[in-house]
């Protein structure tokens, strides 16, 4: 593979490989045959210890290679500040005028996830963004849902025993450890002992041509079910259905996400709603699944159901599934649930940029969501490429947790090195804008230019349930 970068890192404390050694190892999990890429500018670019505009860059890269090899490996640019402005699309996209991270149905919601001081000086963070995961932490603390309330009754617990009891009680929790502590848990090293892309044939199949191959955008003629919600899975089907790929998203009609989240990631899909507890309705979905190119699933409890990655290959031979979990879909943690937030406090990220002696998350806000995103998104697109090839079913694998892991091993920057980086401000990448049954959505173009091909840019996101589960 030919990769070119413009910089190389500039601490010395930073692993020496750039860039454009991340972007090959990427290639190299992939195994498959990809074009050259070039990746402008290096970090370190923002305030933090970690390579996030390496690591955004490199993923961002890895997708947009897949997608050139299957117009002839046409050579891929990527540049390294728009890149990091992918980390923080949330925050840059605006809807009908108002920012998209600032509409919500409940502010306090999203407003009082965060991090809490324990009594033993540890600190856990806490997520409220949906009723049942609010719930579970208010009736744990026997508080209501303000902040200073939470910050008041988390005072009078040891954070290890918080974390086990709101997970019991059915919410989301995780204590903030050091890299150390979380490599040592069973959990961890569960997790490093995968690469950050698991992509695994599970069963055999004649080859499929791809049928959209040599056309742009190349994915057209796939069929994509989208079982996800708040961000990775669904940026993730949002990348696949710009290029080409009829995308249904389907949901659950009594859990959805907000507003915001589907102005954020629902780009040229579709929406029907499906409530798998009905039997008749998860037949149906089952007859869709039948039919699809790719499944894309993020919801634990899913392969109880029937929904396993190899229930789905034994009734169509030759499906790629994409699953997205914080912790594992069958490791030590399986059972619990999570999110970025989460991912970055168990891990050591969230220590590691730490602010005033208080652990902290990146720069841009978000890490793991928009870069599994482009992972898995690109993992998917590698194993439809060895589809065609080799035949087979095959089965991608994306976790939060071992997103976190893998821009840690890059390597970091001494503290001194980046302090006095601004944070990122306005965005370096251009935005599009498109009007749909939401309004009209501004947000960031996809950061990657293809030689002598336009980067398409997504359809208007459509209101749930608006499409009829079918194809």
């Amino acid at each position: 593979m030919d990769v070119i970068s413009s910089q190389t890192p500039q601490d010395a404390s930073a692993t020496d490989a750039g860039p454009e050694g991340v972007a090959a190892s990427l290639a190299g999990i992939f195994g498959t045959d990809v074009g050259p890429v070039r990746i402008v500018g290096a970090d370190p670019l923002t305030p933090s210890v970690h390579r996030l505009g390496d690591a955004s860059a490199a993923a961002i890269a890895a997708f947009g290679q897949q997608i050139a090899a299957l117009a002839g490996k046409t050579p891929v640019t990527v540049h390294t500040d728009a890149a990091i402005d992918q980390l923080r699309a949330a925050f840059l996209t605006t809807l009908n005028g108002q920012g998209a991270h600032g509409l919500a149905e409940d502010p306090a919601a999203l407003g009082n996830n965060n991090f809490y001081a324990a009594r033993d000086n540890r600190w856990i963070f806490l997520i409220t963004t949906f009723p049942h995961q609010r719930d579970a932490v208010c009736r744990v603390l026997n508080t209501p849902p303000f902040a200073d309330r939470i910050a008041e009754a988390t005072a009078h617990w040891d954070a290890f025993a918080l974390e086990d009891a709101v997970c019991a009680a059915g919410g989301v929790a995780a204590v903030v450890r050091s890299a150390d502590e979380w490599r040592s848990l069973p959990v961890g090293r569960d997790s490093m002992a995968h690469p950050v892309v698991r992509i695994d044939r599970i069963g055999e199949a004649e080859p499929r041509p791809l049928p959209g191959a040599l056309r742009w955008p190349p994915l057209q003629g796939l069929r994509m079910v989208d079982l996800t919600h708040v961000i990775a899975g669904p940026v993730a089907t949002k990348l696949l259905a710009t290029f080409g790929a009829d995308v249904l998203h389907v949901s659950r009609p009594d859990l959805p996400d907000p507003v915001a989240m589907i102005a954020l990631t629902g780009g040229g899909k579709r929406n029907a709603y499906c409530d798998v507890r009905d039997p008749n309705q998860a037949a149906r979905l089952r007859e869709i699944a039948g039919a699809a190119d790719v499944f894309v699933d993020s919801y634990r409890g899913m392969a109880a159901r029937g929904f396993a990655a190899h229930d789905l290959a034994a009734a169509n031979p030759g499906i790629v599934t994409l699953e997205y979990h914080c912790w594992g879909a069958d490791g030590p943690w399986a059972a619990r649930g999570g999110f970025d937030q989460l991912a970055c406090s168990a891990t050591g990220f969230a220590l590691e940029e730490a602010v005033d002696g208080r652990p902290s998350l990146p720069p841009t806000y978000l890490l793991n969501d928009y870069l599994a995103a482009y992972l898995g998104a690109a993992g998917t697109v590698a194993a439809l490429r060895r589809r065609a090839v080799e035949g087979g079913s095959w089965r991608v694998r994306v976790d939060l947790a071992r997103v976190c892991t893998w821009v840690q091993d890059l390597g970091s920057f001494a503290p001194e090195r980046i302090r006095s980086l601004p944070r990122p401000g306005a965005a370096s990448v251009p935005v599009h804008t498109v009007r749909g049954p939401l309004g009209t959505l501004v947000e960031p173009e996809i950061p990657i230019e293809f030689s002598g091909l336009p980067t398409p840019t997504p359809g208007a996101p459509a209101l749930l349930g608006t499409s009829p589960l079918r194809w």
